[in-house]
């Protein structure tokens, strides 16, 4: 096997100028391959990161039936608080999985400057828990210098943009919420502009924020009641994992009341913000097939080639009594050291060119965040796998040919001119 592997590497030697060109050609594949998924994995978990850390959370529990009615954010579904304590529990038995969490009430209301009336939709929280569980939502608040623990206080409302602008409402300014609770009464509070948030995707956003015993006055709520739990994860990469644990949990915590149970959400499941990540990946499975294409071709073409090139060749070593096995194994081997070498070089200059995109400090917009730091990343697991597949394919489109040459009969390779 010793001598076959030096056989090999002298025969790609001979013909230095196509075994370049086609090295160059696999090592172009394999760098396309890793900095796209470098870039592209990049953007997307920076996009999930946003959307997780500013506003969902990577898990969400609510009542049984909520969501699929969370459009009219309907407040007789709400948690008592039983239910709250028995959840709270649960999370916390899990705290080594569990960054942190959040209790929020979510609810529609009308929104009134004393001049003109539109609708709002409104999450009240507990700015020390919402902190926590959403740690980049205080960024979202234009011009914001308080301490975050605090951005929401008592009497405040957080307002999103476009209502501030289409109402001409200013930080400071008095505005009068009107809101109908549980059992159809409506009643109205006055409130102070203390922020003002700009939205994720644009500026169409009608969400604001509001201290949550502000919301339970204004809602008429005696006691303790939410409508829904925001979960922060120490491990992202985990969220698979600890999703099925609390999936169970709640299943054998359902079983323990005689209520309507809990339902567990991921936020995949909730934002439409999924699908673009689903793209994401679908647009590097493309890439990888490209890459695969690529690789099948050149070596096949490489390898047609060298079989056709060494005709006499094959002839001469297969008169002196050289096995059709060992024959195989000689070109088959060819392909291999071909898509090792190629991936290896192609593996190195992509990690060198993910480093300089970093070094270059390039900046992009998503949404209405502007200015964002591209962080390209490649973890070594996808480097081995996407090696693993040029190297594959090289085997897989050297077998062809090789078999060829195994099974020509000396006489008439001898023959051949």
């Amino acid at each position: 096997m010793k001598n076959i592997f030096k056989i090999s590497l002298r025969n790609l030697l001979r013909y230095k100028r196509r075994t370049l060109l086609t090295s160059l050609l696999i090592i172009l594949g394999v760098v396309m391959v890793v900095v796209f998924s470098g870039i592209s994995k990049s953007f997307k978990e920076m996009m999930i990161g946003t959307i997780t850390d500013s506003m969902m959370g990577h898990l969400q529990i609510h009542k049984k039936g909520y969501v699929s009615s969370i459009d009219n954010l309907p407040l007789h579904l709400n948690l008592k608080d039983e239910e709250i304590n028995n959840l709270k529990s649960l999370l916390d038995e899990n705290s080594d999985a569990i960054e942190a969490y959040t209790f929020r009430i979510k609810f529609g209301a009308m929104l009134s400057n004393y001049e003109q009336t539109t609708n709002i939709r409104l999450t009240a929280v507990n700015p020390e828990m919402e902190n926590r569980a959403s740690p980049a939502l205080v960024a979202r608040i234009n011009d914001f210098s308080g301490e975050a623990n605090f951005f929401v206080k008592q009497g405040e409302l957080i307002i999103p943009e476009n209502l501030a602008k289409g109402l001409k409402l200013k930080i400071g300014q008095e505005v009068v919420l009107v809101a109908t609770n549980q059992d159809g009464s409506v009643n109205g509070m006055s409130f102070t502009i203390a922020g003002i948030m700009s939205g994720l995707t644009g500026p169409s956003g009608r969400d604001g924020y509001m201290h949550i015993d502000d919301a339970k006055d204004l809602l008429r709520i005696y006691g303790n009641e939410i409508n829904e739990i925001a979960i922060r994860l120490e491990d992202s990469d985990n969220l698979k994992n600890v999703n099925k644990m609390l999936s169970q949990n709640l299943k054998s915590l359902n079983s323990a009341i005689d209520r309507p149970g809990y339902e567990l959400h991921t936020w995949a499941q909730l934002s439409p913000f999924s699908t673009i990540a689903t793209i994401v990946d679908l647009l590097i499975y493309i890439v990888k097939i490209v890459l695969i294409s690529i690789v099948l071709i050149s070596i096949l073409n490489v390898m047609m080639m060298s079989v056709f090139e060494r005709v006499s060749e094959i002839g001469t070593i297969s008169a002196i009594g050289t096995l059709p096995s060992k024959i195989l194994w000689l070109f088959v081997t060819e392909g291999f050291l071909l898509g090792l070498i190629s991936a290896i070089v192609g593996s190195i200059i992509s990690v060198i060119s993910l480093y300089l995109i970093n070094i270059a400090e390039l900046h992009f917009s998503f949404g209405r965040m502007q200015d964002i730091l591209l962080k390209t990343s490649i973890s070594i697991s996808e480097l081995i796998i996407v090696s693993i597949i040029v190297i594959v394919i090289s085997i897989f489109s050297s077998f062809q040919p090789a078999y060829k040459a195994s099974k020509m009969e000396p006489v008439d390779a001898l023959r051949h001119v």
